[in-house]
């Protein structure tokens, strides 16, 4: 599971397009918006329903900074959209990742023996810049709501004093 591509803050955040369940697409990075990546194992992961849950429930606080929130794993359609129904999820989830090919272009591990994206997250700026990136390597150790609601806070406040 070793990279050598990993996005650190400062990099441009790769043009990656994810299908939601129903046809719609997101393209990222979201131009002139403040934009959490999550990219989750899949609907069987109890760590990454506790972090999607976990965002939706900080939705408001998130939307009052400007913040929208993308999440995206390798599991199907169908699965994708229970995972939505089931947490009440409202910002976009995309199914059907291509792992090796967002590997390439985030740094993303993948799980060798069963082919998912292990918990990775980003915080990227309106210029599409990486500002935060949060790699893992198995089940815990990911992007938390609170800390990226802090994070931005502390980002707005700086561009405020510069300004």
């Amino acid at each position: 599971m070793t990279t050598s591509n990993l996005l650190t803050p400062g990099d441009s955040f790769p043009a990656l397009t994810i299908k939601h369940p129903g046809g719609d697409e997101v393209e990222l990075p979201l131009p002139g918006e403040y934009t959490v990546v999550l990219f989750y194992r899949g609907g069987w992961c109890p760590y990454c329903n506790a972090q999607l849950r976990a965002f939706r429930r900080a939705h408001d606080k998130l939307a009052d900074l400007g913040v929208h929130v993308v999440a995206v794993s390798i599991d199907d359609e169908a699965t994708t959209q229970a995972t939505i129904d089931k947490h009440g999820l409202t910002f976009p989830v995309g199914h059907s990742a291509a792992a090796r090919a967002i590997a390439e272009a985030t740094g993303a591990l993948v799980n060798p023996a069963a082919g998912y994206i292990e918990s990775t997250g980003f915080v990227v700026g309106p210029d599409g810049k990486v500002l935060v990136s949060v790699y893992s390597s198995n089940a815990i150790g990911r992007l938390v709501p609170d800390d990226v609601i802090g994070f931005i806070r502390y980002v707005r406040e700086h561009e405020r004093a510069a300004a």
